[in-house]
């Protein structure tokens, strides 16, 4: 069965589908809910949202003078006001994971004063972190914690100041003749560099994985996806949306291998070597991993994508991509310790699509690598959280 090949415009449109769910910065417990309980995610001594038994969520908000309001969380659910000017509403149960969400108060879409604010589909969001039963990878535990630092630097490839958040393990302060690999771990479309360690928890699935000795100490750069060239007068990249993000891909790619990824390696004891260092990133970020890193392929033995595929221009075959890696299975084996891809089972279908008939083109060409299907997710937070779990346990090993 011949495989069809992906589109630009299909890609794009794919991305569309970016919108996450999924955080918490507060500890959450594994035992099951017995009563109402407010969301880890609320801001500081706030009562609502509350989620219940089963996993249903009350909502209040004040406001005596609106006209309407409601409840967004991908299905929008009507609130009632009582007489003192409070509006509530019970939604069905929600699956569990992180979700945005927003309040649309007489028209206008609004965050949530109840709730914590998250960078998501390009704008500050409430989000609600729904319990998941029996699951606690991604959740503060008892055990040595590392550190995720803030890190600014000037780009002179792009003229301005930006910023990096690294994750360094439980005892780097200790250690200090000990040096470690690096995975450079990249958000999707419409988050920022901060998604993975608050949306994402990568530095609790990484202390925890750590302290059980299932991953190797390591250190995690979490840096923004988006770069622009002043210089460069493609129109496409003075359009932002997915257009230019699109056509910021070999100005990121170059960012990463001029600029953060030596800045890393002088500010940090790295293992400065293609066998210790990874990339990954999730939906937008996993198109940005393979075009980073298939061209690169003299720096990188790891090599993942959540959600997101290797980009096959329609009409050009697998082994025609990324100037020829795949050409020589053999090689390429024999290079790439780790290829990683993943996708939820409840993704769209034109996403899930993506990223399966890619799987399908690898096993064809004899490209060894792993292939995950997180069970009863889409395209959100708790589906990359899994896929990292999993594909930081296969690192430097």
């Amino acid at each position: 069965m011949k495989l069809k090949n992906i589109s630009i415009s299909t890609l794009i449109t794919i991305i569309l589908f970016f919108i996450a769910c999924n955080i918490s910065t507060s500890q959450q417990s594994r035992e099951v809910i017995v009563a109402p309980v407010p969301a880890s995610t609320n801001t500081l001594g706030i009562k609502y949202p509350k989620i219940n038994p089963d996993l249903s969520v009350i909502f209040h908000v004040n406001a005596p003078e609106a006209k309407s309001v409601q409840v967004d969380l991908g299905k929008r659910y009507d609130m009632t006001k009582n007489e003192e000017g409070l509006w509530t509403v019970t939604t069905e149960p929600i699956v569990p994971g992180f979700h945005y969400y927003s309040l649309i108060i007489d028209g206008a879409s609004v965050a949530d004063p109840s709730s914590e604010l998250f960078y998501g589909a390009g704008r500050m969001m409430s989000g609600i972190e729904i319990p998941e039963e029996g699951v606690d990878y991604y959740l503060p535990k008892d055990v040595p914690h590392g550190e995720v630092r803030t890190q600014y630097y000037y780009s002179e490839l792009t003229q301005a100041w930006r910023r990096a958040f690294i994750y360094t393990p439980p005892r780097y302060n200790e250690n200090l003749d000990e040096k470690y690999p690096v995975l450079y771990l990249l958000h999707g479309a419409g988050e920022d560099e901060t998604g993975w360690s608050r949306q994402g928890k990568a530095n609790l699935i990484l202390d925890n994985l750590i302290a059980s000795g299932e991953a190797v100490p390591m250190i995690i750069v979490m840096e923004r996806g988006q770069a622009v060239d002043p210089n460069d007068n493609n129109p496409a990249l003075r359009q932002g949306g997915l257009a230019g993000m699109f056509a910021g891909f070999d100005i990121l790619a170059d960012v990463f291998m001029k600029e953060i990824i030596p800045m890393v390696d002088e500010n940090y004891r790295t293992i400065s070597d293609r066998d210790h260092r990874a990339m990954a990133g999730l939906s937008m970020g996993g198109f940005q991993t393979y075009n980073t890193t298939l061209n690169n392929l003299d720096d990188f033995a790891y090599i993942a994508g959540f959600s997101g595929a290797g980009w096959i221009p329609q009409g050009t075959e697998l082994s025609e991509s990324y100037n020829g890696v795949f050409n020589d299975a053999d090689a390429f084996n024999s290079r790439v310790k780790v290829l990683y891809a993943s996708t939820g089972l409840m993704e769209s279908p034109q996403m899930y699509a993506t990223v399966n008939n890619f799987h399908n083109m690898l096993e064809e060409a004899g490209i060894e690598h792993v292939y995950f299907e997180s069970p009863g997710t889409a395209h959100e937070w708790l589906t990359w959280r899994r896929s990292l779990k999993q594909f930081a346990s296969l690192l430097f090993k």
